[in-house]
């Protein structure tokens, strides 16, 4: 491939582009009308429009894509995360054109697309599983009969879904019907598919995934976990590599279970293998998503692999050019997500200018971004506008760099979650790596970000106030609540 195009918008399609320039390859931008002078538009070598702001009319309608690939005489097409990254049926559209998805293939993804069929492909190598049911529910009266033998409470959960959707928690065998319409209702509205099935609650589960990569060759390896339990509404906000809790021994073990989830449907390029670890780290599996994950840059910074550039040289039909015995787990990564959501008021998402953007730097700092200064956040996607990364030689180290870059990335015309992840840095529970998925129901209650602010400025100004006592110098007029500049400080007479 000489030339690809990338499927998606903002941040994941200039990480693609920059791995492609690297490589040699020429790359073209898509883009919508909300995205006319998007950063991913102005660095690709070629950019062409594909219809209107709202997804549906351009990121999300594979006939486009694949014109504008005929257009510009692109090979191949990455699609990111994300819009078309797991759809089998434009999988199987790009291959019946004639070109190269930088992927897994369509039957993989119809199999790992749906977390039944995904289940019975892993049973095939025994991977342990959250004891439930096996197959969709279609008798109420048998799955009640069954969900008490599991035991209560339980999980009801979409076959097709995702994202927390028709998913629900059953207390008791009393609540169970009307819980279970209630997911088959949401499932059917989610993804148009009303099949769930049942698995027993674990209450304090721990979030890990193995990322993995496959070639064509019968080659498949695992580049370790990564811990993504800081979440909100089921969605990831924080995630590090590798984690706190796994021993040796458990790394192994899952990483072994994730390549075999793999190997089930003979997988191609980079796909990640997702697993819920109890307070006894026992783990099972959970699912598996078959494309490149938002949180991979953890993964490249402690094994030193581009993933992006493995995905296109197995697309290309190379072989992996390392083993499973090459790779070695090197310092510590942790990723935050940058979203235009405001944590203080349940994490709703914000639109506006970006009137001040600047981003942090130094050592061990990464920003994986598509915007600057003076642009807007459209209200149309996904709301996150970074993933800033840190990578230090432990993870004291990785999470240390995490507060200075927060201190230093400067955002102002919208609310991010830039404070929430200086809490969560600072918080005892995080740091002590003893913490779970419901992190923030336990800990982060609405004014969290304005209490630690308050808290911040009262020692601001105390230090204010030694430094003016220092010089004999009246403190009556010193406001509490008042920010004392860096310069003021730390100046020194």
């Amino acid at each position: 491939m000489q030339k690809i195009l990338v499927a998606n918008r903002g941040e994941i399609a200039l990480r693609v582009m920059r791995s492609a320039r690297e490589m040699g390859i020429k790359t073209v931008a898509v883009y919508s009308d909300a995205d006319r002078d998007a950063l991913h538009v102005r660095y690709a070598d070629e950019a062409v429009h594909i219809g209107e702001a709202p997804s549906s009319k351009s990121y999300l309608v594979g006939d486009k894509i694949i014109e504008a690939c005929r257009k510009t005489g692109a090979e191949g097409i990455h699609p990111g995360y994300g819009f078309l990254s797991e759809n089998a049926a434009f999988a199987r559209q790009v291959r019946e054109a004639g070109l190269i998805l930088i992927g897994p293939s369509p039957e993989a993804m119809e199999v790992m697309g749906n977390k039944l069929s995904a289940k019975a492909a892993a049973l095939k190598y025994n991977i342990p599983m959250v004891p439930g049911t096996e197959e969709a529910i279609t008798d109420i009266n048998d799955a009640k009969l069954r969900a008490v033998e599991v035991g209560f409470p339980i999980l009801i959960k979409a076959a097709a879904g995702g994202g927390g959707k028709g998913m629900r928690i059953v207390e008791s065998a009393a609540d169970f019907e009307e819980q279970m319409q209630l997911a088959v209702s949401e499932a059917v509205s989610a993804f148009g598919d009303g099949s769930v099935f049942i698995e027993r609650y674990v209450s304090s589960p721990r979030h890990i995934e193995i990322q993995v990569l496959g070639d064509s060759h019968g080659n498949i390896v695992h580049l370790f976990e990564r811990d993504c339990s800081v979440q909100r509404r089921h969605q990831k906000v924080i995630e590090e590599a590798p984690s706190s809790v796994l021993t040796p021994e458990i790394r192994q073990q899952m990483g072994k279970c994730a390549v075999d989830v793999a190997r089930s449907v003979n997988y191609t390029g980079a796909g990640t293998v997702e697993f819920i670890m109890d307070e006894n780290l026992n783990f099972y599996f959970l699912e598996m998503n078959t494309r490149l994950q938002v949180e991979h840059p953890v993964s490249e910074l402690i094994t030193g692999i581009d993933l992006v550039k493995e995905q296109i040289r197995v697309a290309r039909g190379e072989a992996l050019s390392f083993k499973q015995e090459d790779l070695e787990i090197n310092g510590h990564a942790i990723e935050l997500r940058v979203y235009a959501e405001d944590p203080d008021n349940n994490f709703l998402p914000d639109i506006g200018t970006l009137q001040t953007y600047i981003t942090p730097k130094g050592p061990g700092v990464r920003v994986d971004d598509g915007f600057e200064q003076g642009m807007e956040i459209p209200i149309y996607y996904d709301p996150m506008i970074a993933k800033l990364i840190t990578y230090g030689k432990d993870r004291k180290e990785a999470v240390e760099r995490m507060l200075r870059a927060i201190d230093e990335y400067q955002i102002t015309g919208i609310t991010t979650t830039l404070g929430f992840g200086k809490f969560v840095m600072q918080h005892e529970a995080f740091a002590s790596g003893n913490f779970d998925t419901h992190f923030v129901k336990k800990y982060f209650t609405p004014g969290s970000l304005q209490n630690s602010t308050e808290d911040e400025a009262m020692i601001a100004a105390l230090i204010m106030e030694k430094l003016l006592g220092e010089q004999h110098v009246s403190t009556a007029n010193v406001v509490v609540n008042e920010e004392i500049s860096n310069w003021v400080r730390n100046r020194r007479d």
